[in-house]
């Protein structure tokens, strides 16, 4: 069984973000509450030397929360990684504390120098009011641009990792001006997914706002026809996406589905802090440990 991404779950379910989408609400806590947790280290490196023996390249520090609120375990997760040797390490963040600096260049660094490859930020817009909208309506939004130089001084790989949003972006015209933002402020990868929910959610609201606001079928087609039109296909990942460069941005069309039952390929295996390690968000059950 070939394993494609090794998932940290990080930190704990405090966010300093207000998304009206949030899936963590919508899957099962499996033990994770709203102070930092103590890590089940021994457990830790099992599901690191599965993945790793699993063939698996790139491991990706996430969250039910934002895994930047507890900047200093974020620290001790890559020094254990680093034995594993993941050639591709990432942080999946919403940005906010880095850039307002309570996430000090002196982490920015130490991660760096631990093999912190790339930083994917969660957006939903180019413009930042519609970003605040989503993630600050409590408090102003960061300035995107100013981060993403900030993490590229630093030498930081910077992914947008962009949801779509019924009444954000929800047309191939807001995706193309999306990925001219990209290429003005020289990001290195962007992503795009629709918005998505769970099968079977723990918040009916959230799921509700959710169902509410997901984009149209079509609309993945028509965008993926022009990406295939304007753009040149360089790689076809396993779990179904295609990364394309337009016009030498790097552009990815991909979605949330993490199981395929009938793959060879386990897309992820999902460490808790707990010690539990799972292969699904939304199934307690589909746990290997």
């Amino acid at each position: 069984m070939k394993v494609l991404t090794f998932s940290i779950v990080a930190g704990s379910l405090a966010c300093n973000a207000k998304c009206p989408f949030c899936v963590a609400p919508m899957t099962p806590a499996n033990g994770i509450g709203t102070k930092e947790p103590a890590v089940n280290w021994r457990n830790f490196r099992k599901a690191a030397q599965l993945a790793r023996d699993g063939g698996c390249s790139t491991a990706m520090i996430t969250s039910k929360g934002e895994p930047t609120i507890f900047p200093e375990q974020v620290t001790r997760f890559l020094e254990e990684l680093e034995p594993f040797k993941f050639p591709i390490s990432e942080l999946q963040t919403n940005g906010l504390l880095i850039a307002d600096g309570r996430v000090t260049d002196v982490h920015l660094q130490k991660w760096y120098d631990l093999g912190l490859t790339t930083i994917a930020i969660s957006v939903v817009h180019y413009e930042r009011s519609k970003n605040k909208s989503i993630y600050t309506p409590h408090r102003e939004y960061q300035d995107l641009p100013a981060l993403i130089a900030k993490l590229k001084k630093f030498n930081f790989t910077v992914r947008l990792a962009t949801v779509l949003v019924k009444g954000y972006l929800d047309s191939v015209d807001e995706m193309k001006k999306m990925i001219d933002f990209a290429t003005a402020n020289g990001v290195d990868q962007l992503t795009f997914r629709p918005v998505t929910k769970p099968d079977k959610s723990e918040n009916e609201s959230i799921y509700k706002w959710t169902a509410a606001h997901a984009i149209e079928d079509q609309l993945l087609v028509d965008c993926n026809a022009y990406l295939k039109e304007n753009g040149s296909e360089i790689l076809e990942l396993a779990h179904g996406a295609t990364v394309y460069d337009v016009n030498g941005q790097n552009v990815c069309m991909t979605n949330c589905l993490t199981i395929q039952p009938k793959s060879e390929e386990m897309r992820q295996i999902i460490f808790y802090p707990d010690g539990s390690v799972r292969y699904a968000w939304q199934f307690s059950g589909a746990r290997l440990f």
